[in-house]
């Protein structure tokens, strides 16, 4: 009999790693279902409902609705009797490793999707943050840089931990339909000849984006057509109005834009500029733009640290650097030559790190463990 595995998800609409996963974990060793903590229907239950894997959702708007969503979730674990319980972001590992430990499920397993955050902005929260590595049996570190905050900050035992990388699903970039990609470039009134630089972010203030909005006006006086895309651009409004100071014929905020794959081929530079080594977690972007060949700029944070390698796979900048970061990407954008290498080491790179399989791989040997 297969073991019963749950996911517990909180505050997803599209979230294609989990679809990735339902698809690729082997329906023969693992009987997967879903809890989505969400305020409504979301794109992510309508995708797994499609896929016929069993989903339940919890009405979850945030903290206030924590003690209910306890007991809501409780009564589901109690009647499905899962093996393993796997919750993912905060209110999520709140919720269900309380109500799996309380039900004694075997194993509770969460994996950590920040990093420094709450010790650099929050700091009551990192009590929290220690609470649920007790709660849990299994602690899914997504790159060597968490690992390092849970052991060396937090105090995790290491024999909890498990290093799981993010992985993805090439194909879906690479058959991003040609259609697809020219309607997003009329949707955001791009043209066919001027520059684009690409940002995916939301506005926070550890992302850079004001070191991106300086950069952009050094690179404007040299490219005056070149268009910034500030994608994601959700967030603090302090940040939003510093992008709002740039010539409003050269930049474009795009809240959300479902088809990310195609997004990603309007770019003719990337540029992801965090602002410490700590702070990102995994830093998902870094990867994304190198498996659409897209040259890149980076600070390294999170996950690149371990894999990016300055004027190899992308050129690197200090962080708080605006007029490095500005000088990379005109070099970018002046030399063809460069940008093909640097696309294609990075790709390169991605493809023999984070497969989407390797992740399912890793993740069914923890599903698996005695």
């Amino acid at each position: 009999m297969p073991d019963r595995v749950t996911y517990i998800v909180s505050d997803v609409d599209r979230a294609v790693a989990f679809e990735w996963i339902a698809d690729l974990l082997d329906r023969t060793r693992f009987e997967l279902s879903f809890i989505l903590l969400n305020p409504g229907p979301s794109a992510l239950e309508t995708e797994l409902v499609r896929r016929e894997i069993p989903c339940e959702r919890v009405t979850y708007r945030g903290y206030r609705d924590l003690p209910g969503a306890i007991w809501r979730v409780s009564r589901i674990l109690r009647r499905t009797k899962p093996d393993t319980v796997h919750a993912h972001l905060l209110p999520a590992c709140m919720v269900g490793l309380t109500a799996a430990r309380l039900l004694r499920v075997p194993k509770r397993v969460y994996t950590r999707h920040h990093s420094t955050l709450h010790h650099d902005y929050a700091p009551r929260w990192v009590a929290v943050d220690r609470m649920m590595s007790r709660l849990a049996t299994h602690v899914v570190a997504t790159s060597e840089n968490v690992r390092y905050v849970l052991r060396e900050l937090e105090g995790v035992p290491e024999d909890k931990i498990r290093l799981v990388h993010h992985g993805f699903h090439f194909a879906a970039f690479d058959e991003a339909p040609l259609p697809n990609v020219e309607a997003l470039r009329a949707k955001y009134d791009l043209g066919s000849s001027a520059p684009v630089i690409g940002v995916i972010s939301r506005y926070i203030e550890w992302k850079g984006i004001e070191y991106i909005v300086e950069a952009a006006r050094t690179v404007l006086s040299a490219h005056p057509d070149a268009v910034f895309i500030f994608a994601n651009a959700r967030g603090d409004s302090t940040i939003q109005a510093t992008v709002r100071r740039l010539p409003a014929r050269n930049y474009r905020e795009i809240p959300f834009e479902l088809d990310l794959f195609a997004l990603y081929r309007l770019f003719d530079v990337y540029v992801h500029v965090p602002i410490d080594p700590r702070i990102e977690a995994f830093g998902q972007t870094y990867v994304e733009a190198l498996i659409a060949a897209v040259p890149s700029v980076f600070t390294l944070s999170g996950v690149a640290t371990e894999f990016i390698q300055g004027g190899r796979n992308a050129l690197v900048v200090p962080h708080r650097a605006s007029a490095q970061t500005a000088e990379a990407i005109l070099r970018i954008l002046a030399d063809d030559a460069l940008a093909r290498r640097l696309s294609e080491a990075g790709r390169r790179d991605v493809e023999s790190l984070f497969r989407v399989e390797r992740m399912v791989e890793a993740l069914s040997a923890i599903y698996a463990e005695p």
